[in-house]
Order: structure tokens, then C-alpha cells, then sequence
């Protein structure tokens, strides 16, 4: 897989400062099962919720919304969450002015998936979220069983939000007699009854035309793109035969990617880059599946900063001094409102940060 490498020298500081958005409405209350755990440079915090009046980039700011300060009784649009990310799906409510809708998950000895609405959704807009992240199986198992039980109790519309989409690298065939297991998965979707796909960031854009239903793509590389505009050289960093194009001695290298695996590919551009001078690497990626050995190797002292999105959960041993995690809630949660409302999915005038 290839990555992007940019450098730049008009930055005197040491550090990539990145921060979070705060709730849409700055008098939000939110009724917390347990705190929400983010990672500043390995230590976790707890999000503020509320607070002073705050003012949003125009790119997250929903003319639609700015006149009606709250639509917590919009009894039409409900929001239900899987097991794979709770707490994303709680910041999506929260930041929506919604609570989540009661469910009832729960699996069998034998490892059968039971999934019970607890309150009805008859005639409403259901949006269900659930990354298909490790376990992938068992999590679209889980989606497809929500979606079935959403059919079923005669929602009008059912939305799957899937931060992360699973079986996404799986879009092509590469050689004879193997599957293309994103197509497979996008058919299960829709088949269980999904009438659209909300989704953050998909491997490649060739996703969206498995589906035979709408498709959402909202791209989540937020740090690479604002990288790019404030005026970063881009130097193409061909990772697959570890060829770099482009000076970057004495500057700062940043490295964007969709995704983090084993980080086997990640590592060997950053060890490429430290190589030809660069002064310093950062790792930017929105989703992080971190399989092992990927936290060895991003924690060995390759890269300044590592930074992700909360589209997949980190578990706390994962945790490690350089990882900083921000949150994609208020993308998905404005994506949410502009669908339901039938709204344009731009974002001005980043546009590349809204919908495809």
C-alpha cells in the first residue's frame, strides 16, 4: 500500500498541534455510562462537555441547524449502538443532542448473536453504528442482526454507520479464483435490509459501487488535509519499493495513510525518511486496527507523534507516549443530521472534508 509523505519548512514549532471540537451546542448534558477515554501523547482525559459558547470552522457549522438550536424531540430519528465502539456512538448522540436508543445485545454460549430493539421504531429513521473492526466477523454478524431487527420492527429507514469498513482492502482481484469480499459484504448489508451506508473513510473509493443503496463517504483525514493547505510540499514516498521523491533533509515529514495494520509498511517509510535527513516523522492515519506487531513498532522512536481517529477502539494497553487520538463525532453526527433533514453532505470550504 502506498503512503503520502509531506515536509515542511515553515513551521518553527516541535509539535503537530491538533485539537478537538467541542459539542455542536455548548449546553449539552449527557447522561456518561462511564468516562470516554482519549489519548493526548499516551494520557488518557476526559472530554468537557459544556461550557462557554464556542464558535465552529464553517465547514462543521449546518445552516440548517443554526435556527433551531436543539432537535432532542425529533422522535423521528434514533440512534442505536453495536458493542464494537459504544463510546463513539455516545459522543455521535451527544454531540446530536440525542440519547441512544435502548438495545438489548447479547451472545449465547455457542457464540450466537441476539439483538432486541427496546423501544419502538416503527415509521422512524434508525441509525445504526457499528465499525466492523477486530473481531470483523463477529462485529458485521452483529450489524447485520441489528438490521434485520430494525426491518422488522417496520423502521422506515435503516442508515448502517460504519466508521470502519471491514473486508474493504478485499476490493479487487489480484489473481485467479479469489473472492472480492467487499462486494460480499456490501450485498449482506443491503440484503439484511440497510436502505443506506454511512462511512468514514473507505479504502478505496471503488467501495461505494459495490453497494446497490445510497452511500455516504465521509472522508475523516482531517490532519492530512488541512496539512495540505497550509502549505505543505507534497513528496510522493512510493512505500512498496521504498523509492522517495522529493528533498526532505532538515524538515518535518508527515505521513498519511487510511489505515494502520501491522505498520509494517508505515515504519519502513518513516525509517526511509529519517534516512534521507528528515528532521522529524509524524504518522497520520484515520483508522487504527493495530495488529500486532504495530505498537512496537510505532512506539520503537520512529515517528514524533502518532495520530489517529477513534473510528476503531484503542484498548488501553495499546496505549504508548507518541499516540494521540482525535475524535470523528461531530463529522458523523452533522453527516447524520444532513441526511436525515435531506440536506447538502459539503462541507465549505473544505470540501473534501464532507461527503462523496
Amino acid at each position: 500500500m502506498a503512503a503520502l509523505a509531506f515536509s515542511v519548512s515553515l513551521f518553527s514549532t516541535n509539535k503537530v498541534r491538533c485539537r478537538r471540537l467541542p459539542c455542536r451546542n455548548a449546553v449539552v448534558t449527557c447522561n456518561l455510562g462511564e468516562p470516554l477515554k482519549y489519548m493526548y501523547n499516551g494520557k488518557p482525559s476526559v472530554p468537557i462537555i459544556g461550557g462557554e459558547q464556542v464558535t465552529f470552522p464553517s465547514f462543521l457549522v449546518s445552516n440548517q441547524h443554526e435556527a433551531d438550536p436543539f432537535k432532542k424531540n425529533d422522535t423521528r430519528l434514533r440512534i442505536f449502538s453495536g458493542t464494537a465502539n459504544p463510546a463513539l456512538s455516545q459522543e455521535i448522540a451527544c454531540y446530536m443532542g440525542l440519547e441512544l436508543g435502548k438495545i438489548k445485545i447479547k451472545r449465547f454460549a455457542d457464540g450466537e448473536i441476539y439483538v432486541q430493539l427496546q423501544e419502538s421504531v416503527r415509521g422512524c429513521d434508525v441509525y445504526l453504528v457499528q465499525p466492523t473492526s477486530p473481531p470483523a466477523n463477529e462485529n458485521l454478524m452483529e450489524l447485520l442482526v441489528m438490521i434485520d431487527a430494525c426491518r422488522r420492527a417496520s423502521a422506515k429507514n435503516i442508515t448502517a454507520v460504519i466508521p470502519y469498513f471491514g473486508y474493504a482492502r478485499a476490493d479487487r482481484k489480484t489473481q485467479g479464483r479469489e473472492s472480492i469480499a467487499a462486494k460480499l459484504v456490501a450485498n449482506l448489508i443491503t440484503e439484511a435490509g440497510a436502505g443506506r451506508v454511512l462511512a468514514c473513510d473507505l479504502h478505496s473509493g471503488q467501495s461505494m459501487g459495490y453497494f446497490d443503496i445510497p452511500v455516504d463517504h465521509v472522508h475523516g483525514q482531517v490532519i492530512g488535509d488541512s496539512l495540505i493547505r497550509l502549505g505543505l510540499l507534497l513528496l510522493g514516498l512510493h512505500t512498496d519499493v521504498m523509492n522517495l521523491i522529493g528533498d526532505v533533509r532538515g524538515k518535518v515529514a508527515v505521513m498519511v495513510d487510511d489505515m494502520i495494520d501491522t505498520a509494517g509498511t508505515i515504519s519502513k517509510g518513516a525509517a526511509l525518511l529519517h534516512q534521507e535527513g528528515a528532521r522529524e516523522v509524524y504518522a497520520c492515519t484515520t483508522h487504527a486496527v493495530f495488529s500486532p506487531p504495530a505498537i512496537e513498532r510505532l512506539s520503537s522512536g520512529l515517528f514524533q507523534e502518532v495520530i489517529i481517529t477513534n473510528t476503531i477502539p484503542v484498548a488501553e494497553k495499546n496505549y504508548f507516549p507518541q499516540l494521540t487520538v482525535l475524535s470523528v463525532a461531530n463529522l458523523l453526527g452533522e453527516t447524520i443530521w444532513r441526511v436525515h433533514d435531506d440536506c447538502s453532505g459539503g462541507y465549505e470550504p473544505y470540501s473534501s472534508l464532507g461527503i462523496d
